[in-house]
């Protein structure tokens, strides 16, 4: 056998133009800092969670100019998802995929050994879902190399704590952490900011984010499975997992409107629920209508809707007090443009910054590997704690029917699983189908998350 449990064996379309990314400018400097012990002066990579989004990462990172850059380790819960990730990953990057069988692990704890492969100076990129993302960061920062973690960062406010912890520990230890909101890179969203800093639109009164889409339900827990592995695998439609379809989503936008504000919100409420005829098992609803409050008095207004043949919109917009500004298009395109007034139209639009020269997820890694080779500060541990405290707010808002706090949300310490660090193949799942196969959903007036 290659691999065993025993011996721990959408955000971008999966290494989709990978390789064009590797015409933006080569990155200043080469001396490698004491952080960087490699004497070969490669930074090897170790990726757990070898989904998409993972595959995708490892993918920029490899594509970074100049870099000299392996992937070393890989691991997953499945051992299906680590062979399709490293066939990909292997026709595409050839020699710099350096993962023989000895260094493919599968299990819950296989992220240990694929980071226990890594030396000083290497990086380890989280890229499960949600709920493993604060115990796979805690091992990482204690076995001393750099990280990438993807969004969202935890499901509940007792992960993000974790977070916050480890975030604190990296920074002592002069560790990077580069997290997946990867819009804050983005040079046309950059150069708005500074607009709207200046003065451009006036005083901002609202902000509005919109993704909204066909969705997808869940069908019947089918009972002859493993209902542990079978949620994980379907982790988008788990609260507990994956923080849920709404949080996955939306998690982006809501940070781009805490940054148009340069505030976090004090407070929020919200509606959601789902279509009277709904058949879908999983713990999500299809509706999501929050309103937040900022301390200035101003609110961002986000809206998620995930239901076929209606009518669907991604995008962020800003209303100022002079003028409106579009932050954000579809699919996180780079759709950024002032208005000559507060009218949304395209025969209305005054500005338009330069396009950009690299698209945001790669530049976020073209600026980590940057920080790793000059031993720049970069630790954006703690802004996207801040972001996943925004989005459970709102969740929580929707979900329980209740004006829910920043205060009540960062002072929480509610989690889904509190045992999620020790879960293995033969735990019971942490919620449990009912006779039909099907997942209880949240009833505002009831349910608790905080």
């Amino acid at each position: 056998m290659k691999k065993s449990v025993c011996q721990a064996a959408p955000r971008r379309e999966f290494l989709k133009n990978a390789a064009g990314a590797t015409a933006a400018a080569v990155l200043a400097g080469t001396v490698v800092p004491r952080v960087h012990a490699a004497e070969d002066n490669t930074i090897r990579l170790a990726l757990i969670g070898c989904g998409g989004r993972g595959s995708g990462a490892v993918g920029n990172a490899l594509s970074v100019p100049g870099e000299n850059v392996k992937l070393v380790a890989m691991a997953d819960v499945f051992e299906d998802k680590l062979n399709i990730s490293h066939k990909s990953l292997s026709k595409q990057f050839a020699d710099r995929i350096d993962v023989p069988a000895e260094r493919q692990f599968i299990g819950f704890d296989a992220y240990r050994k694929a980071i226990d492969c890594l030396r000083p100076g290497d990086v380890a990129l989280l890229t499960t879902h949600a709920a493993f993302r604060p115990t796979h960061l805690e091992y990482a920062v204690e076995k001393g190399v750099h990280v990438f973690m993807e969004k969202n960062f935890a499901p509940d406010p007792a992960g993000l704590k974790q977070i916050l912890r480890a975030g604190e520990a990296a920074e002592r230890k002069n560790l990077k952490i580069a997290a997946g909101l990867m819009c804050r890179h983005s040079t046309a969203r950059q150069a708005l900011i500074e607009k709207i800093r200046g003065g451009e639109l006036g005083e901002v009164l609202l902000t509005r984010a919109y993704r909204m889409g066909g969705g997808a339900a869940m069908s019947p827990f089918p009972k002859n499975e493993n209902e542990l592995l079978w949620q994980i695998r379907r982790a988008y439609h788990f609260l507990w997992a994956s923080a849920g379809y709404f949080l996955e989503m939306m998690i982006h936008q809501i940070d781009e409107c805490c940054w148009i504000k340069d505030a976090w919100p004090t407070a929020a409420h919200g509606v959601g629920g789902r279509c009277a005829d709904s058949t879908d098992c999983s713990r999500n609803l299809d509706s999501y209508s929050i309103e937040y409050m900022f301390p200035d008095g101003s609110q961002a207004l986000v809206t998620g809707r995930y239901l076929p043949n209606c009518f669907n919109d991604f995008a962020t917009y800003v209303q100022g007090s002079k003028r409106a500004a579009q932050f954000s298009g579809n699919v996180h395109a780079p759709t950024v443009q002032i208005y000559k007034d507060r009218r949304v139209a395209n025969d209305n639009i005054a500005w338009k910054p330069e396009s950009e020269k690299v698209n945001p997820w790669q530049a976020e890694w073209n600026v980590l590997l940057e920080a790793i080779r000059n031993d720049r500060p970069h630790n954006e541990s703690r802004r996207a704690a801040m972001a996943n405290y925004a989005a459970l707010m709102g969740r929580a808002a929707v979900h329980s029917g209740k004006i829910v706090t920043w205060d009540q949300i960062t002072e929480s310490n509610f989690s889904f699983c509190p045992n999620v660090a020790e879960l293995t193949a033969d735990s019971p799942a942490p919620v449990r189908a009912d006779a039909n196969g099907r997942y209880s959903a949240p009833v505002p007036g009831k349910w608790t998350e905080v």
